[in-house]
């Protein structure tokens, strides 16, 4: 544990376990204030990618900081042993969380989205893709604002084409042209965005199989389809933002910029016709 931390913030309970380390909660007495502390060991990260992606988290949510839908960082102590970084502190209560209850309606659901899309148009604005957008990572704070968390996987957009590289995310969120191992862009955080509303409106995600191979099979052939069932009461509205956000041809689907234009969002999800 570094020193500089110590003496600036009074670790107390655990509240999150990952890979690599701890995240609890800890007291700034000089601000009177409780924050997150993410603690990683060193020792485990036997893979440079691992290693990279860890240092990269830091510097990604110091650049994307202050935003009020993403998780905001506030120190970062290092030494030989471990990795610290000190951030917002979100109630542990993510989207995830909010799905398994049941499934959102529009209006909550629109909402939601709204602050998600928001979060990633400004990473794009500023060269970086999340690569990781899922339930999981969207946090909801003790007011239900949206917080965009964990940018363990985020990389930068290079080149005249703003593009990266990498089979990266998680197999029911990922984006077609990452499961084929292109480059790609930023819109595959919008894929991702898509699949997270499709699964909040219907309470499951549209691609699915037994193993992840067969999760990737399904999100190849992209055919994106809503089970009378479960989308009676879903509006045109919200189906026509799926179908512009989950679009197997990148030049078709919508940007994050894009997406908060449609008029599902501008509506805050009241269910209006797109005749």
């Amino acid at each position: 544990m570094c020193e500089a931390l110590k003496n600036n913030y009074q670790l107390c309970e655990e509240i999150g376990r990952g890979r690599f380390g701890t995240i609890s909660r800890c007291f700034s007495p000089s601000s009177n204030n409780f924050f997150a502390c993410k603690v990683i060991d060193k020792s485990l990260l036997t893979d440079p990618l691992d290693r990279e992606c860890l240092q990269n988290e830091a510097k990604f949510m110091t650049l994307l900081s202050p935003h009020p839908n993403i998780v905001q960082i506030y120190d970062v102590y290092e030494n030989d042993a471990f990795l610290s970084i000190v951030m917002e502190l979100c109630e542990p209560v993510t989207l995830y969380d909010e799905i398994l209850r049941n499934p959102i309606c529009e209006t909550r659901a629109a909402g939601y989205m709204q602050q998600l899309l928001s979060a990633l148009a400004h990473c794009h604005r500023y060269g970086v893709v999340h690569r990781d957008v899922k339930p999981e990572n969207v946090f909801l704070d003790s007011r239900g604002k949206v917080k965009l968390g964990d940018f363990g996987s985020a990389d930068w957009l290079l080149g005249e084409m703003g593009t990266t590289s990498g089979v990266v995310g998680t197999p029911y969120y990922v984006a077609p042209e990452v499961v084929m191992g292109r480059e790609y862009g930023e819109k595959v955080d919008v894929w991702s965005a898509g699949v997270v509303l499709y699964t909040m409106l219907a309470g499951i995600p549209p691609f699915y199989g037994e193993t992840a191979a067969e999760i990737f099979e399904a999100v190849l052939r992209a055919n994106l389809r809503f089970p009378t069932r479960i989308f009676r009461s879903v509006s045109p509205a919200a189906k026509d933002l799926l179908r512009k956000m989950i679009c197997r041809d990148v030049s078709r689907r919508l940007s994050a910029e894009q997406a908060l234009r449609h008029p599902w969002i501008l509506g805050g999800g009241e269910t209006t016709s797109m005749d």
